[in-house]
């Protein structure tokens, strides 16, 4: 039987000492990212993720590590694309000192997926792409480019109509 996916994590269940530190693998619920009015999700549903957790004099310090697929349309050319991500994010939670508040640690409970999503919303690139050198949509047509050799897909617009008087002008 395989362990539900995490949303939170209770830390106190760690048993940590002061200075003491514990590392524990689970499986995370990233949820899925909306950009620009597309969806992405990861892939392989449930992330396998690892979680450091080190206690500190008044609180904790935690680190998440975890490697996913996200997947989603071009944002050139709207075809699936997919991107391998390695993330890591680290937080601390030190309770008492209104600078070192985590926002993802609530009574001793760490929301685990919303940090996750959070990390990975923070580490996609500005584009996500179905290949490098992906040549989106012709803005005229709205097909794909990317069949296209260069010069092969043209319109014949007859230019912008706002310059139409200007292209009777004669000049000597």
């Amino acid at each position: 039987m395989r362990p539900q996916p995490s949303t939170t994590f209770d830390l106190a269940s760690l048993r940590l000492s002061h200075g003491e530190g514990r590392s524990v693998e689970l499986p995370v619920a990233i949820g899925s990212l909306e950009l620009g009015g597309q969806a992405y999700v990861a892939s392989s549903g449930p992330v396998r993720a690892r979680l450091d957790v080190s206690r500190t004099r008044s609180g904790y310090a935690m680190r998440l590590r975890c490697d996913l697929r996200l997947e989603g349309p071009c944002m050139r050319c709207l075809e699936p694309a997919s991107l391998e991500m390695a993330i890591e994010a680290r937080e601390v939670d030190q309770p008492g000192d209104d600078e070192m508040l985590s926002p993802y640690v609530s009574e001793g409970e760490l929301d685990i997926g919303h940090w996750a999503h959070d990390a990975v919303a923070l580490a996609i690139p500005d584009q996500i792409l179905c290949r490098p050198d992906c040549a989106g949509l012709c803005t005229v047509c709205g097909e794909s480019l990317n069949g296209a050799e260069p010069g092969e897909h043209d319109h014949d617009t007859g230019g912008d109509p706002r310059w139409a008087k200007l292209r009777g002008l004669e000049l000597d």
